[in-house]
């Protein structure tokens, strides 16, 4: 079973299923009524000012939630159904199987994220003039909201080894994206949402998605061998 085998049937189970059109559909709800209705601090027209940073500045919390919700049944079906039994007997990668699962659930995200551009041509042509906007922070925002992604998605995939319950894996990885962000993640986020591209901020992400997903598949070799 190849990385792409693993990529097409997670990426196929989340748009057979209500998971994909709920995950994305309350993502970019939430956001327009935030930027357009709810009035508050992220309100575009509340403002005065021709900017979509509540956009990056809401996501992240949104994030902590839908990024967990996808994950958390990564692994809880193939332990209950004993599908690491057959991972045992046959010459199986773990390392293919769970990127394949890893990068399923992060297109999923991307595409959730596509729509968001829309929000940031809106407010181009309602700026004065038009198109007066900063590019270089929206792009620097939007390349740190999909490395945050990322990296939540990869510390969800790391709790969802802990438990064969999807509950407590949801709550293990809210939980950690959380902390990690406040600790770790947060500064370099503010960073690049300015629209500095600095080598040390995606070093960071980077790093801890691949320490996670590392981590991740050393907990389910161990389940395995048991």
């Amino acid at each position: 079973m190849v990385p792409a085998q693993v990529y097409r049937k997670e990426l196929t189970y989340y748009f057979s299923t209500p998971i994909a059109y709920i995950v994305i559909g309350l993502y970019l709800l939430a956001v327009s009524l935030f930027l357009w209705v709810i009035p508050g601090q992220w309100n575009i027209i509340d403002s005065g000012y021709a900017q979509v940073d509540g956009l990056f500045q809401l996501s992240p919390w949104l994030f902590m939630m839908l990024c967990p919700a996808l994950t958390m049944r990564l692994l809880s079906e193939e332990r209950r159904s004993g599908m690491w039994d057959l991972l045992r007997t046959k010459s199986v990668s773990l390392t293919r199987l769970m990127l394949g699962k890893y990068f399923a659930a992060w297109t999923l995200v991307l595409i959730g994220l596509l729509p968001c551009f829309v929000h940031y041509f809106v407010v181009a042509y309602m700026a004065e003039p038009v198109g007066n906007m900063d590019s270089g922070a929206f792009l620097g925002s939007f390349i740190g909201l999909i490395l945050l992604s990322g990296t939540f998605l990869a510390i969800g995939l790391l709790c969802a080894t802990f438990s064969k319950s999807q509950i407590v894996c949801f709550i293990t990885g809210a939980l950690g994206c959380f902390v990690l962000y406040w600790l770790l993640l947060h500064d370099h986020y503010s960073a690049l949402s300015r629209g500095v591209l600095d080598l040390r901020d995606l070093l960071c992400f980077l790093t801890v998605s691949l320490l996670a997903i590392l981590a991740a598949i050393l907990t389910i070799d161990r389940l395995t061998r048991r």
